[in-house]
């Protein structure tokens, strides 16, 4: 599958929760019901599981006391590998604990994305537990959001929900393509003048920039390949990582408006956003062109959006000043717009800290099947803003996304985009 772009067209979503705990025909109480059998049930599968693991451990030191033996001679390495990452995941000691921190969404949310994939997700092949129970439609869209929000394997995940690991994969790739499907239409570009001048209103509310639509930046969705794979030299980036790019633009409120991804982690920011149909919209002004407002009576200033040193300088892209030389006006410029840039790295973080299945390597990943995966968990990133009115306070603020990775240079500069960027340092200034 080629590079993946978000940008189609919103259909009207109901927004307000009032009526949504009763979209599927249950009640608030049904609900609670439900969340009580399903975490009495996965509770019981990890007490089970820790209860093997000690069995194992202690095995393992009657049978090195005895004879010089491996543990893998007695059981197959598959079960000793998922005991261990059930035990040492960092989400098993949060299954547990409350609905939200479980599956990321709070109930009302859960609710309305049950309803938004329910036609997809009911229309075929049931799916079924270990000991044959059918699952119903809450339980199919848990096991996906745990698979992932906590990035764990589907052996792991499939003992603690009792299901088959064969089950978590196919289950899973149905929820990715039901909510590619239905959910599109939370991942797009402002479509009304009213949408883009809230945008502008709240960019200039952080740090004064005015006319500002966006924020762009990049990170790296790591990946392990097998050596088999005749092109994983391909996806090697410069820290020798098996890496796939995803580039998104942001608006105040940390929501996707415009994503790219699907190609190689090797390929500068540039070369990434040069070859995105944002890109070319723009140079073609198909975007971006929107009102023009005036700083002055001599002075005008068109739509834009910002980037940091490894985006060029564009009519459109505004981009710190480089050089170690720089003017107390443009130095304190680059302060201005790097704060405003900021809302793309901690949109990214928020990301990655949450659908925890792009976050670190992803084990075998299918090359093909990645960008749908990383488009499904922007989408749900975008849903718990759309439906939660804004990011929760107890989620991490960290802007850390893309840890070990440099930042990048770009260094050609745009005559047009030079003037534009002087004219919003002298705006400052006060000149």
């Amino acid at each position: 599958m080629g590079p993946v772009g978000g940008n189609k067209k919103k259909r009207k979503i109901e927004k307000k929760a009032e009526g949504n705990a009763l979209i599927l025909g249950s009640s608030e109480e049904g609900c609670t019901k439900w969340w009580g059998v399903l975490s009495k049930t996965i509770a019981a599968n990890q007490v089970a599981m820790r209860a093997f693991i000690f069995d194992l451990r202690v095995l393992h030191e009657v049978l090195n006391d005895a004879i010089d033996i491996n543990i893998t001679a007695v059981f197959t390495l598959a079960n000793v590998q998922a005991a261990l990452i059930l035990a040492c995941s960092p989400s098993s000691s949060l299954i547990l604990d409350s609905f939200k921190s479980t599956f990321k969404v709070s109930r009302i949310t859960f609710d309305y994305i049950c309803c938004l994939v329910k036609e997809r997700m009911m229309a075929k092949t049931h799916f079924s537990f270990a000991n044959g129970k059918p699952m119903t439609l809450n339980d199919q869209v848990a096991l996906a959001l745990v698979r992932l929000g906590s990035g764990n394997s589907l052996i792991s995940i499939g003992e603690s929900f009792g299901a088959h690991h064969s089950t978590v994969s196919q289950l899973t790739w149905r929820f990715v393509e039901a909510i590619e499907e239905k959910g599109l239409h939370h991942l797009q570009w402002p479509s009304t003048e009213l949408e883009m001048t809230q945008i502008k209103q709240k960019f200039e509310k952080i740090r004064g920039l005015p006319n500002c639509c966006g924020a762009i930046n990049t990170t790296h969705i790591t990946m392990l390949l097998t050596s088999s794979d005749q092109e994983a030299d391909t996806w090697l980036d410069h820290k020798q990582n098996h890496s796939m790019i995803l580039q998104a633009i942001v608006d105040p409120d940390l929501r996707f408006r415009n994503i790219v991804t699907g190609w190689p982690g090797k390929m500068t920011d540039s070369s990434v956003l040069q070859s995105s149909s944002f890109f070319k919209q723009c140079q073609k002004g198909e975007k971006l062109n929107g009102k023009t407002i005036h700083l002055s009576e001599k002075t005008e200033l068109t739509e834009y959006i910002i980037g940091d040193y490894g985006f060029p300088l564009l009519p459109w892209l505004v981009t710190p000043y480089q050089g170690k030389e720089l003017s107390k006006a443009e130095a304190d410029f680059n302060k201005r717009l790097l704060a405003t840039q900021s809302v793309a790295d901690r949109a990214l973080a928020r990301l990655k800290g949450v659908w925890r299945i792009i976050h670190g390597e992803m084990w075998r990943p299918d090359r093909h099947k990645l960008p749908r995966f990383i488009l499904v968990c922007c989408i749900l990133h975008n849903i718990i803003i759309d439906m939660e009115d804004g990011i929760s306070d107890d989620l991490p603020s960290s802007l850390v996304h893309d840890q070990g990775y440099r930042q990048e240079i770009c260094e050609p500069v745009n005559k047009a985009g030079s003037i534009l960027r002087d004219r919003l340092s002298m705006y400052f200034s006060g000149r």
